[in-house]
C-alpha cells in the first residue's frame, strides 16, 4: 500500500496548446501505469495523431491509446451521452477503451438542462456544452454525480482507491484541460472557464502535493484564444499564423484569435504552477511565418521583434531562466502531430 507519484500536465496559456500531444507521447514510455483527467469536460478537446490517425478527445484521458487505465476524475463534469459515444467510437477504432477507461463516482454530471441552459450564452463564449451550470450546481450542493447515473456503472471508480492502491510503476500521469488563462481563479475573469486549470486541481484529485515528482507546462511561441472577448492583435502576421497553425477549436470548430506571446504572463503561469519543463509547441508554425514578436511587458502596446527563431528563444529562455526558479528545462517543439 502506498501513495502513487505523479507527473503533472498543465496548459500555461488558453488551452490548445498541444497537451494531449504531451500526454500521449510520455504515455508512451511504459512510465505511468494510470493517466488521471483532473478537470473540465466534454468543453475540452485533445487532438491526438495515434499510429497514423488523427483522434480528438473530449472526456477521455490519453492513456487510453497506450493501453493504459484512462480515469476522467472527480474534479471533472462528464456528459454521461457524448462520454459513451465516445467510448464506442474509440472500440470501432480499435482502441479498448470500455477496459481501460473509468470514471471517478464523484465526478458530476452534466444533463440536458444544463445544456439547454447554456445553449444561449454569448457574453463570455463558452462552447455551450452545460459546463458552467453543470458546475455551478455542483459548488451549490444540487448537482448529479456519476454514481447516481445507471449508464456509468460499469465505469465507475473510487480515486483514492485507484490512486492509494494503484499497482505497476506506482506513477500517474495527471492530464489537464484547458489553460492557466482560463482558470476559475487566475485567468482572464470573467472570460474563463468554470473549473481549475492549474496543478491545485491535480492535487485536489487525489495526489498528495509532496508526491508531485514534476510539472510539464505547456505553450506556444504565441497566444491562440476562442471566446467571445476582442483578444487579436492586428499585425497581418497574425492571421498567417491562424492559418498556417490551423488554429481552429477542436471542440466548436471556430477560429482561434492569435496574439503574441507574453513573457510576463508566461512566467506568472510557470511559476504558480510550479513548472519543471516548459515545453513549446507549434515553433514549426512560426518559423514558417517568418514574425518573430513577443511582449516583454505587461504594456500590451509594447511589442517586441527579432530577425529570427534563435534570437526570440534565447530572449524567452533568458528571462524565463531567470524568473521561474523551479524551471530545469526548456523544450521547442513542432506541430502536434509530430512527435
Amino acid at each position: 500500500m502506498k501513495n502513487v507519484f505523479a507527473d503533472v500536465v498543465v496548459d500555461l496559456q488558453y488551452g490548445d496548446c498541444g497537451k494531449g500531444k504531451v500526454v500521449h507521447h510520455l504515455a508512451s514510455s511504459g512510465d505511468y501505469s494510470l493517466v488521471m483527467r483532473f478537470n473540465g469536460g466534454s468543453n475540452a478537446g485533445h487532438t491526438i495523431y495515434h499510429r497514423g490517425k488523427k483522434f480528438v478527445t473530449h472526456l477521455v484521458p490519453a492513456g487510453v491509446f497506450h493501453g493504459i487505465k484512462s480515469v476522467v476524475g472527480g474534479g471533472c463534469v462528464i456528459n454521461a451521452e457524448k462520454f459513451l459515444r465516445e467510448i464506442d467510437q474509440l472500440e470501432e477504432a480499435g482502441i479498448e477503451a470500455s477496459k481501460l477507461v473509468k470514471v471517478c463516482y464523484n465526478a458530476h454530471v452534466t444533463t440536458d438542462r444544463h445544456m439547454e441552459e447554456e445553449s444561449s450564452e454569448l457574453k463570455i463564449g463558452t462552447t455551450r456544452t452545460g459546463n458552467g451550470p453543470t458546475y455551478r450546481d455542483k459548488h451549490a450542493r444540487s448537482g448529479v454525480r456519476a454514481e447516481e447515473i445507471a449508464s456509468l456503472n460499469r465505469f465507475l471508480i473510487d480515486p483514492y482507491l485507484a490512486l492509494k492502491y494503484e499497482g505497476g510503476t506506482g506513477v500517474a500521469l495527471m492530464e489537464g484541460a484547458q489553460g492557466f488563462g482560463l482558470d476559475i481563479d487566475w485567468g482572464d475573469y470573467p472570460y474563463v472557464s468554470s473549473s481549475n486549470c492549474t496543478v491545485a486541481a491535480a492535487v485536489n484529485a487525489g495526489v498528495p502535493p509532496q508526491n508531485i515528482r514534476r510539472v510539464i507546462g505547456v505553450a506556444k511561441p504565441y497566444v491562440t484564444y476562442v471566446g467571445a472577448r476582442d483578444f487579436a492583435g492586428n499585425h497581418p502576421a497574425l492571421q498567417q499564423l491562424q492559418l498556417v497553425g490551423e488554429e481552429y477549436g477542436a471542440t466548436t470548430g471556430r477560429p482561434r484569435q492569435c496574439n503574441w506571446l507574453s513573457v510576463p504572463q508566461l512566467i506568472k503561469g510557470a511559476n504558480i504552477n510550479g513548472v519543471n519543463t516548459l515545453i513549446f509547441n507549434k515553433t514549426d508554425v512560426m518559423q514558417n511565418v517568418g514574425a518573430y514578436m513577443l511582449f516583454p511587458d505587461w504594456k500590451t502596446e509594447n511589442v517586441k521583434e527579432f530577425d529570427n527563431m534563435s534570437d526570440f528563444q534565447e530572449y524567452v529562455e533568458f528571462y524565463l531562466r531567470n524568473a521561474c526558479p523551479l524551471l530545469e528545462e526548456i523544450i521547442w517543439s513542432s506541430s502536434p502531430h509530430e512527435i
